[in-house]
């Protein structure tokens, strides 16, 4: 019974592992980075500010020091932050020395905190200043070390120093193998092809810029409108087809559904001229396969993160020429309103802006590790020291878990998309009529009347979900706001079952998000269902499922999940 008990607790220590990370997937923003000059200038304003406010500094100091005697004294109430998990461990509380420890870094802390938020900085540059002091002091956690995280030194104690071992030889692999960085995901536990995108289909077309995979039907009637999933370009498609269970196609092909899925190209320098048109014009020549192939009029379209961008800038496209050819679209935890507030927009100057364009211009693309390092320290407690904390201290492997697999199978982005992007991203074109130009037309989202159903995550840090919300009332036509209680990539992969999982509906779209929230409708479960229904009264006429995939002029090629995915 023990065994199990520990075994549980194993897995519930991945499970956390891996969820914490989850939550740094790549989002739909273009990435500004983070420049070392950027996080200098800013430590150098905290100094200016220690020069000339010494009498707060003064004050400071003096509450430090009296938090510190009351340590010392064992009167101290200072605790770590709500949700923080690095001082879980029993010993924290119950162990006098590390209690202590605990403390005095917490009153150290708010110390540094509290003299940046009484200091004259405005109020973006304490928000710069404030982040810089949490690099600095997550780094200096005593969980960090060897002797300040009471779990490593009993798993030394437990393992007849094993776990030393083991923390050495992953560190030299993380060394060699991921340019210093602690891995976050056993690569050797997945195959793309064998445990993961494993729905049977076939890529049935392709162009310079994606394949195009069909799969096959699991049900004997299928809806006649067929359905179009667009994935990131700055991942790879298969997110929407992970292990068993956590597949949305597999989910749909099941609920009769006809699904095609688009598989981007991985870039090189080679593609560094491709832009918004490029694979909006790759999409359109997709949407025509599809029409071809399933003898329907239209399609529905459906998108995540940038792939929403993309779908986006078609559907408006299409609307200033008065095509129909989209019957209904889903966009999902996706961000075109950049209004709302972002960390990734701390460091957005134009200077960086600049920096950033000449960067991927020079390489001829935007990488997707660098993209992910980015992230990692834009979230450090989960993103980084705690695979050091995994990796080295405790000596453990890290985890095998699909999504973070997937999340590392990193992809490139071309330059002139990378520096279009951020030309969106900080002109705010998408939320301004005709401030955007696709395929020669400028564009006007209010003018898209096709039904939307929008997702957003209501913990997601990536793509705010007000901003979401912001993004679902740009489009004129009908439009369904969903709200998952989820994180970034927790409310896309959200089958149903978890009785942890609700989401909240309002039918109607107040004019801020959150009068919209005050009179939202509580959900139990996924938000899946919901949008299988959804689907259903969009989705047309039932009829016999084909025999097979593809058509004569689109005959079933390699099977999925095709040639792109495996490009490194």
């Amino acid at each position: 019974m023990a065994a199990n008990d520990d075994s549980k607790a194993r897995s519930e220590q991945t499970n956390d592992l891996a969820a914490s990370a989850a939550e740094g997937m790549l989002g739909p923003n273009p990435f500004v980075g983070l420049r070392p000059q950027d996080i200098m200038a800013t430590a150098q304003q905290i100094g200016t500010q220690a020069l000339r406010q010494p009498t707060l500094l003064m004050e400071q100091e003096a509450a430090l020091v009296r938090d510190l005697i009351a340590v010392l004294g064992g009167s101290a109430d200072s605790t770590p932050p709500q949700g923080d998990k690095r001082f879980t461990d029993p010993a924290w509380q119950t162990n006098s020395l590390y209690r202590m420890t605990l403390q005095a870094y917490v009153a150290w802390r708010s110390a540094l905190t509290g003299f940046v938020d009484r200091s004259a900085l405005d109020a973006k540059s304490k928000e710069r200043a404030q982040f810089v002091l949490s690099l600095f002091t997550d780094a200096l956690s005593p969980t960090n070390t060897l002797l300040g995280n009471p779990a490593a030194l009993k798993k030394i104690i437990d393992s007849g120093g094993a776990s030393l071992l083991g923390g050495m030889r992953n560190l030299v692999t993380d060394m060699v193998q991921n340019q210093g960085m602690p891995a976050q995901v056993d690569r050797s536990a997945f195959k793309v092809g064998g445990n993961l995108a494993t729905s049977p289909g076939s890529v049935v077309f392709r162009n310079e810029v994606l394949e195009l995979i069909q799969y096959a039907p699991a049900t004997d009637h299928v809806y006649a409108r067929p359905q179009l999933i667009v994935p990131p370009q700055i991942n790879k498609f298969y997110v929407f087809d992970l292990s068993e269970g956590k597949s949305i196609v597999d989910y749909l092909v099941k609920s009769e559904f006809q699904v095609f899925m688009v598989s981007w190209r991985n870039p090189t320098a080679a593609q560094s001229h491709w832009d918004l048109d490029t694979y909006v014009t790759a999409l359109l020549e997709a949407i025509t396969a599809v029409r071809d192939i399933t003898g329907s009029d239209d399609v529905n379209l459906h998108g995540a993160c940038s792939g929403a961008m993309t779908i986006s800038a078609l559907l408006g496209h299409l609307a200033s020429r008065g095509d129909k050819s989209v019957n209904a679209a889903t966009l999902m935890v996706a961000v075109l309103d950049n209004t709302a507030d972002s960390q990734l927009g701390l460091f957005a100057t134009p200077e960086a802006i600049a920096a950033a364009k000449q960067n991927s211009t020079s390489k001829g693309v935007l990488a997707g590790e660098e993209m992910g390092r980015v992230f990692a320290w834009m979230r450090p407690n989960d993103l980084v020291w705690n695979y050091w904390v995994n990796n080295y201290l405790l000596g453990k492997a890290p985890p095998a878990f699909d999504i973070l697999y997937w999340n590392n199978d990193a992809t490139r982005l071309p330059a002139a998309m990378h520096g279009q992007l951020l030309d969106i991203f900080t002109g705010n074109l998408f939320s301004k009529p005709r401030a955007l130009t696709v395929l020669g037309t400028p564009i006007d989202l209010s003018e898209v009347r096709c039904d939307k159903y929008v997702v957003a995550g209501m913990t997601d840090h990536i793509t705010p979900w007000k901003g979401v919300y912001n993004t679902a009332r740009t489009f004129g036509g009908k439009t369904r706001f969903v709200l998952s209680s989820s994180g970034h990539i927790q409310s896309l992969i959200n089958p149903p079952g978890n009785p942890k999982a609700k989401f909240f509906l309002n039918s109607d779209l107040a004019a801020t998000a959150d009068a919209w929230l005050a009179n939202a409708q509580a959900e139990k479960d996924s938000w899946w269902a919901d949008w299988r229904t959804w689907l259903a009264d969009h989705s047309g006429e039932r009829r016999a499922a084909p025999a097979a995939v593809g058509n004569k002029q689109h005959p079933a090629g390699v099977e999925a999940p095709g040639t792109y995915v495996m490009e490194a």
